[in-house]
């Protein structure tokens, strides 16, 4: 929700409308780089929108309700990952412990301008790192 939360766009108004959406960008994203992308959502799983594999995102929802628990999720993922991990946060405490497990990490901004780019009629090609 920090990548979310980081743009004043009303999110809070429909937070279940702007995880869908964010989600449906993501998609975009990995699927029009072809690579694998993972995004930890705090909550719920909403019904709608299941822990699963989307294409080439993976969609994960924190294991346990209370504070840190998305953050947790992210490190395990991090651990988990056969490959180097890059982390997208503005909480400063996650990207120190993925930081520890070897992940690079970028704020929301880095992401939110490539899938604002993607976006764009004739979307260039970028990275978000």
């Amino acid at each position: 929700m920090n990548v979310i939360g980081s743009r004043p766009t009303g999110w809070w108004r429909d937070r279940r409308g702007a995880i869908r959406d964010f989600v449906a960008r993501l998609r975009a994203y990995a699927d029009h780089h072809q690579t694998p992308v993972t995004v930890v959502i705090d909550g719920r799983p909403l019904p709608e929108l299941p822990e699963a594999q989307y294409g080439h995102l993976e969609v994960c929802y924190a294991r346990r309700p209370g504070a840190n628990a998305a953050d947790d999720r992210i490190v395990d993922v991090v651990r988990e990952l056969q490959t180097a991990a890059h982390v997208i946060t503005a909480d400063r405490g996650l990207r120190d412990r993925v930081s520890a497990l070897g992940a690079t990490t970028a704020g929301p901004r880095t992401l939110l301008q490539a899938l604002d780019e993607l976006d764009e009629p004739g979307g260039r090609d970028q990275s978000i790192r």
